[in-house]
């Protein structure tokens, strides 16, 4: 059993009831860490969801958890959850960068991708993830503890697909920062990996059906072909869940895994192999 007694988690992008954020947190927390989860916007819908989540949490007996709202890609914003969630627990031991662009009007050929779109994932994906990366890092070398950084990638941060071209390139700007901070921080004990998820049945595919279903197809049909074609590619013959993310991300925050640092971590069923 994969033990976290005592260590402190801060998870972005978690307000999904669906989401790989919400999973992993709440599979942190089973593992016996304190957890913070983040949202962008305190919004009634949004704010009973991650309400929902630290409910989920606190149900497990004995599990803290603080919610923080604030936008990841602005700088003060960042500086200021990370104060609340030490001030709080009074440290930080693993950091899970989660919190990902919404799929929009990005998803198109790249002819016909607009500045303004492409900006915007970068944003949130790239900046995102850096600031937080440097925030914990900075914390995480203050208290002189080591540390476990977990960056969200996918397996378009590996291939490139058609429509992607967006996605694909902050996804593997994602991989491309995990390998240099995981240089810097290795002699301070702090591990720094990526996950690269497959297709994961999540909230996530209903957003990506709704964008790109050719007009003859309803978006419940066309989700059904994205999770059968993802079938049929797969050695393992399904489709990856939230908990096989959360099961890998509490795996890299554990001991066992201290021995590894600077990897991408594909968890897709076999689909990639390389």
């Amino acid at each position: 059993m994969v033990e976290l007694n005592g260590k402190v988690a801060f998870v972005t992008g978690a307000a999904g009831l669906k989401g790989i954020g919400h999973a992993i947190a709440v599979r942190l927390a089973e593992r016996g860490a304190s957890v913070a989860v983040n949202d962008l916007h305190p919004s009634e819908s949004r704010r009973q969801n991650l309400q929902d989540v630290i409910s989920e949490i606190e149900g497990l007996g004995g599990g803290r958890c603080l919610a923080v709202y604030g936008d990841i890609a602005d700088s003060a914003q960042v500086e200021r959850m990370f104060a609340e969630v030490c001030n709080h627990f009074g440290r930080l031991d693993i950091m899970v960068n989660n919190a990902a662009a919404p799929s929009g009007p990005d998803r198109v050929p790249l002819v016909d991708l607009q500045e303004e779109h492409f900006d915007r994932v970068q944003r949130v994906n790239v900046r995102g993830t850096y600031l937080c990366c440097r925030a914990a890092a900075r914390q995480m070398l203050a208290q002189g503890e080591g540390g476990r950084i977990i960056n969200i990638s996918s397996v378009i941060g590996k291939h490139g697909v058609a429509l992607y071209a967006a996605y694909a390139a902050s996804k593997f700007a994602i991989r491309g920062l995990t390998q240099s901070l995981a240089h810097e921080l290795g002699p301070d004990n702090i591990t720094v990996n990526a996950i690269c998820p497959g297709l994961t049945e999540s909230e996530r595919v209903d957003d990506l059906a709704h964008q790109l279903h050719p007009s003859n197809i309803a978006t419940g049909v066309f989700r059904k072909e994205i999770f059968e074609r993802a079938i049929r590619e797969s050695s393992l013959k399904r489709v990856g869940k939230t908990s096989d993310i959360a099961d890998a991300a509490a795996f890299l925050a554990s001991d066992y895994a201290s021995y590894i640092t600077g990897q991408s971590l594909v968890v897709d069923g076999g689909h990639i192999m390389d």
